[in-house]
């Protein structure tokens, strides 16, 4: 379970502590102009979760998956075209358990400055890049609540250019932080 989530209501914390369905993200990690930038989408709104939510291209692990690497790798090729050959796996974040029962583990990979995008509209509306010192700088981090089973749960989330990324994307944000600045 996330750090903190002793502090959860506890229908949600039984909720996650049944079986949960393995997923891969990619966190896409690309230099631009001598800086990174980490490449978010827009997910569809006619999707059944998450809908309209900002998130890391990636889903639920198939049977041919071979791996939750694989997983991100194919869900990333699938949702915005950045096939494989353009991708340089460098590391893991902790899994984490969605309120949606996903068990997700972020795969973070470098991506070729060449790579192209070619967009799946029935998943994702658009993708944005932020910058990665913009969300490695805790100053950027909007200290919120949450409200569910009526509990407020603590939350951070990052505001950039109109986008609110929230939710299990800025947690993983955060897990980043913390294995980059701590090293």
């Amino acid at each position: 379970m996330p750090p903190g989530s002793s502090r959860w209501p506890e229908p949600m914390r039984e909720q996650l502590s049944g079986s949960l369905k393995p997923a891969g993200v990619l966190v896409p990690i690309i230099e631009r102009d001598a800086d990174l930038s980490v490449l978010l989408t827009q997910r569809s709104a006619e999707l059944k979760h998450h809908a309209g939510q900002v998130s890391f291209p990636g889903g639920r692990m198939e049977e041919h998956d071979a791996s939750v690497e694989a997983t991100a790798l194919r869900e990333t090729e699938e949702e915005v075209g950045i096939s494989s050959r353009h991708v340089c796996v460098v590391g893991y974040l902790p899994t984490m358990p969605t309120i949606t029962g996903y068990a997700v583990t972020p795969v973070v990979g470098l991506i070729s400055a060449s790579a192209e995008l070619d967009i799946d509209h029935s998943e994702v509306e658009y993708a944005f890049e932020v910058p990665l010192r913009f969300l490695l700088d805790p100053g950027n981090d909007i200290r919120t609540e949450w409200e569910t089973h009526d509990r407020r749960v603590p939350m951070v989330e990052f505001h950039w250019e109109g986008e609110r990324i929230w939710g299990a994307t800025a947690f993983m944000i955060m897990s980043l932080r913390k294995i980059l600045i701590n090293q």
